[in-house]
């Protein structure tokens, strides 16, 4: 065996304490688990802790697995279902802009069509985790587009599940269409079966595993696991799709919550590896040659995930700042890239998807967080027309959904179309405000007077809402935001 203890021991370590300096300075942990296997890889002058990153491949095929299982147990089926039409036709846009973008790129580089299919989904599916943790590092969960872009992401897995299926047995260079269109037959038949498993089987499959015993749960849990992922390969099934598969049976058994508990750590530890392992296999020096067409990749992928916040803004009556934070937060790439490009590697596709990929993610992982964190500048040079609504006085603005005072809105119109205050004192006003408590009118913040903020001030009465026509926004003095009930419960104007 070429990989001892002390070396992989050594690597991982190494990645962790630079994971822990990253977070310092809000980097996710997968770029910098990459980076230390590129720089203790044989492919990097210098220290090299494993000579055989092929070695490691047990172990990061665990990691894998164990990544992809973890995310069918913790799926929200149910929120999915639940979603509104409005939900569904933005993450359609955004997959379908992504997806499309990225396999006319691949194609644009004279890379073939199973590299071409590759790229499309390393390009156009999110990072889960890097997404998930910007939201909460960026105090945003409750903000009023947090729900549509957990949706968008969400519905992404479900993509990733039926784009896996397709992409295997295009990886496995069928000899004929005919025996393409059967191993495409045999995926889709293993998801249905799967599916149909987690939706007549989760009982059976919960006897199986039960017990009341910690150790033993998880024992028969990764088995289970780790069983349906090596049958998945052997029926031409990838082993990651097999274990996000039944990790969706799972997630409908009695036991979820305590198996979601017991196989985390196990999760975090593989998956490191796995990151680490892909780090091992790029050589420094393949990435200048893809240089050019990442950073191509990079500024198709900001200017596509721009568009579809804007297109998911308009749907949802958001603003600029609104829009600006679905596109930014959702830029970044991360594990499921890596994993497309495991597969193609493996299947022994162009090279060079190795370097693109880990290049392209590297970047992403880090430009991501820096561009969401300061989402305000792009709102602040949006133009109006591009939303439904005109928002000049408040596109930089956040849509809050936590404001405490919605049980005060009271009137939502009026037949007011002066600033009563300004009229007898015989000044000009700019744009008018309604108080939603008491139906008071004053001017804006803009004009000479202030009566809107000053009325707010004098009463207490925290929200005021604008009597512009097209926009129905409404701002509270108390929270300091843009005030919004969640999706599904909003207050007619």
């Amino acid at each position: 065996m070429h990989v001892d203890l002390v070396g992989l021991g050594a690597v991982v370590l190494l990645a962790g304490i630079l994971a822990r300096l990253g977070r310092r300075i809000g980097l996710p942990t997968i770029p910098c688990y990459m980076v230390a296997g590129i720089i203790l890889g044989p492919g990097t002058p210098g220290p090299v802790l494993v000579e055989h990153p092929e070695d490691l491949a047990m172990l990061a095929a665990l990691g894998l697995v164990l990544l992809l299982f973890h995310l069918g147990v913790d799926f929200p089926l149910e929120q999915v279902l639940g979603s509104g039409r409005k939900l569904f036709l933005a993450a359609g846009f955004y997959i379908g802009l992504n997806v499309t973008a990225g396999f006319l790129l691949g194609l644009s580089f004279g890379w073939g069509t199973a590299e071409a299919l590759v790229i499309a989904g390393a390009v156009g599916i999110s990072s889960s985790a890097i997404v998930t943790k910007l939201l909460i590092e960026l105090h945003r969960l409750t903000n009023a587009e947090t729900p549509v872009i957990l949706g968008i992401i969400v519905i992404e897995d479900i993509f990733l599940a039926f784009y896996l299926a397709l992409l295997a047995p295009v990886l496995s260079a069928a000899e004929s269409p005919l025996e393409l269109v059967r191993d495409i037959a045999v995926s889709f038949g293993f998801l249905l079966v799967l599916f149909a498993v987690a939706r007549y089987g989760a009982r059976a499959v919960g006897t199986l595993i039960g017990s009341r015993e910690d150790e033993l749960l998880a024992v028969l849990v990764v088995g289970l696991v780790v069983l349906v992922a090596g049958v998945s390969e052997e029926v031409g099934v990838s082993d990651a799709i097999g274990a996000l598969l039944v990790g969706l049976v799972v997630s409908q058994t009695a036991v979820r919550e305590r198996v979601e508990r017991l196989t985390l750590p196990l999760r975090d530890v593989f998956a490191a590896v796995f990151f680490v392992a892909f780090g091992l296999t790029i050589d420094i020096g393949d990435l200048g040659q893809v240089a050019v067409p990442v950073i191509l990749a990079v500024c198709l992928t900001l200017v596509c995930n721009i568009t579809a916040g804007i297109v998911a803004a308009r749907l949802f009556g958001f603003n600029q700042r609104g829009a600006a934070n679905i596109g930014l937060t959702i830029l970044g790439r991360g594990e499921f890239s890596l994993i497309l490009a495991t597969l193609a590697l493996a299947a022994g596709l162009d090279p060079r998807i190795g370097p693109f990929v880990a290049l392209y993610v590297l970047i992403l992982a880090i430009v991501s967080p820096l561009l969401a964190a300061q989402s305000h500048y792009l709102a602040r040079v949006m133009p109006d027309w591009v939303l439904r609504r005109g928002w000049r006085y408040v596109r930089e603005e956040t849509t809050s959904t936590s404001c405490t005072h919605l049980d005060q809105i009271r009137v939502t119109n009026t037949t007011t179309t002066v600033c009563p205050t300004c009229v007898e004192l015989g000044d000009s006003w700019v744009e008018l405000r309604l108080c939603v408590t008491c139906g008071e009118v004053g001017c804006c913040d803009d004009s000479p007077n202030r009566h809107a903020s000053a009325h707010a001030a004098n009463e207490a009465h925290p929200i005021i809402q604008s009597l512009e026509p097209g926009h129905p926004w409404r701002y509270c003095f108390i929270d300091e935001t843009l005030v919004r009930a969640p999706i599904g419960r909003q207050h007619t104007t």
